[in-house]
């Protein structure tokens, strides 16, 4: 598995758990790896709506749909 699916299963584990500012962080790094996966802007913007940080998530949400406009799974 590579450095980026580790950081997002770390982040999807620590949501599950309700740890938002935590897995908001792995998502961060795994961003910093590649800025060009819609999946990962989504995580992002997914942890951001949990803490309640409802603009700065449409902001992530709209650059996965920029990548892929047909992103079925932007939230």
């Amino acid at each position: 598995m590579g450095e980026i699916e580790e950081l997002v299963k770390k982040g999807q584990f620590l949501m599950s758990d309700e740890k938002f500012d935590d897995a908001l962080g792995f998502f961060e790094q795994a961003l910093l790896l590649d800025q060009n996966d819609p999946d990962l802007w989504n995580n992002k913007g997914v942890a951001l709506r949990s803490l309640g940080r409802y603009e700065e998530s449409m902001d992530c949400f709209n650059k996965s749909l920029e990548i892929e406009p047909r992103d079925k799974h932007a939230s």
